[in-house]
């Protein structure tokens, strides 16, 4: 079947890594990772959390900034209209469903912090964070592919970051939803890559980190 995008132009354009990226992890919180929670049974999440943690192995080993964050609020005053009943009901300040899943959580390594939108970056420090650290690429991990992902990879995109995303990475509700969104924003944002090319990115980025400091 033809790509009726690509013959008008879209993904035409591949987007090289830079020399200083950065991993990020969207809402891997176990509300999402956990099956005691409503939202906790997705079965693809958990397999992203999995190849996830391995990926954040060697972003630390080669020293990349890992940022986190997770979704919460205080009550119904600062929430925006969510239609998701779980997230009314359960996401709030100091309750368990917001805690980091700890496959994925190194404290005294990553940078972690709440979020109150679906972008990691919308009402956030990311940016800042980001910019202190020098960082030109970003590798796009977490839940759900079709939301709060999605939503950060436009956003990274927006803010001018070169968008890398690892597909086993990211999980969502259905396989339809989280093909159709990584192949949309492949076609236009990001560059959609396996878990291994990501890890190898790693490592070259660390072997070059390693020759600049010996030269």
């Amino acid at each position: 079947m033809s790509d009726t995008y690509s013959a008008v132009g879209y993904g035409g354009y591949a987007i090289e890594p830079g020399r200083h990226p950065a991993v990020l992890v969207v809402d891997f919180q176990t509300a999402f990772t956990d099956p005691k929670y409503p939202l906790g049974g997705m079965t693809m999440v958990h397999a992203a959390v999995e190849r996830t943690a391995a990926l954040l192995t060697s972003a630390r080993r080669a020293g990349v900034p890992v940022a986190k964050c997770y979704t919460a609020y205080h009550s119904e005053k600062d929430m925006p209209h969510w239609k998701i009943e779980p997230v009314r009901r359960e996401f709030r300040y100091g309750h368990p469903c917001t805690e980091i899943d700890p496959r994925v959580h190194d404290a005294a390594y990553d940078f972690t912090f709440c979020k109150p939108a679906p972008s990691i970056f919308f009402g956030t420090p990311l940016v800042t964070f980001l910019t202190r650290q020098g960082v030109d690429t970003v590798i796009v991990t977490g839940c759900t592919t079709s939301g709060c992902v999605r939503a950060s990879i436009v956003d990274a995109f927006s803010w001018g970051y070169r968008v890398l995303v690892p597909e086993e990475c990211c999980g969502d509700v259905d396989e339809g939803p989280h093909r159709d969104n990584l192949r949309d924003v492949g076609r236009r944002y990001a560059e959609v890559v396996s878990t291994t090319y990501a890890e190898q990115y790693l490592g070259n980025v660390s072997d070059g980190l390693r020759r600049s400091l010996t030269v």
